[in-house]
């Protein structure tokens, strides 16, 4: 028999790991499949952000707790998962959200300020998602991972917003997305990748204060930029049974954006 639609979106049993979940996206999610019955477990660099985060969760009646933990560094990552595991059992669903960006023109742009980009958007996603998956989700033939790549991904910018690297970084994570759920379909795990257009967040708060939200939003067929609702369906679908037939792909959610630009 079938499942109803309401099973298929259940995450009741479920263990959820989210990186760069203190704030902005990532905690949207987070409540997402905190909602869905899911258990979460947070992950940023800052303790006094992630205990407020928590806070809000736990509010909300999820089952939320966190562990502090720098992304761009090797040893923290193993840290990470070595401590999420120890302390939530399996973990059902990753998803990798932690990320950077620079501004610069790229004819000056920073070496260093390009590692750092990369490091963290890129080898970050990479090393965690290949250690959650050989220590819990291969073992059991089971698992979701969830990348957060961006519109800006899929192409380059207007002339004012100069991010080469944090455009190139996007770009690899859509891809690793795809490369990594060709290789591990085979152990049942879905790998898939969100591409957010411009939402209210601390990250696009200063170009939101220089362009304006209403003329950031004019670019959009929709009228309007992300609000705290509109990747939670996606990211439930990604994450629940509902979504267990979709592998190695991406969905922009920027209201057109990416559609009248091109992408």
């Amino acid at each position: 028999m079938t499942r109803t639609v309401q099973k298929l979106f259940d995450l009741t049993g479920k263990t959820a790991l989210i990186t760069g979940g203190s704030r902005g996206l990532g905690l949207q999610m987070a409540h997402a499949l905190g909602e869905a019955g899911a258990k979460i477990m947070l992950s940023s660099r800052k303790a006094a952000d992630l205990e407020e985060a928590t806070a809000e969760l736990q509010a909300a009646g999820i089952d939320a707790r966190w562990i502090a933990a720098d992304c761009a560094k090797e040893s923290e990552i193993h840290r990470l998962a070595d401590e999420t595991l120890q302390r939530m059992g399996d973990v059902d669903i990753l998803i990798n959200n932690a990320g950077a960006s620079w501004g610069a023109p790229a004819e000056d742009h920073p070496v260093e300020a390009w590692d750092k980009v990369m490091n963290l958007n890129v080898r970050g996603y990479f090393l965690l998602s290949q250690i959650i998956a050989k220590k819990s989700m291969i073992p059991r033939k089971s698992g979701r991972i969830i990348n957060i790549a961006s519109i800006a991904g899929l192409g380059g910018n207007p002339t004012a917003m100069k991010t080469i690297a944090y455009n190139t970084s996007k770009g690899a994570v859509i891809n690793f997305t795809r490369a990594l759920a060709a290789e591990w379909g085979a152990y049942g795990i879905n790998v898939n990748a969100i591409c957010p257009g411009f939402f209210k967040t601390k990250m696009a708060a200063v170009l939101i204060e220089t362009l304006g939200e209403d003329k950031m939003a004019a670019h959009a067929p929709l009228k309007r930029i992300g609000d705290d609702e509109d990747l939670k369906g996606l990211a439930l679908l990604y994450a629940s049974d509902a979504g267990k037939h979709i592998t190695g792909q991406w969905l922009a959610v920027d209201g057109g954006v990416s559609v009248v630009t091109g992408g």
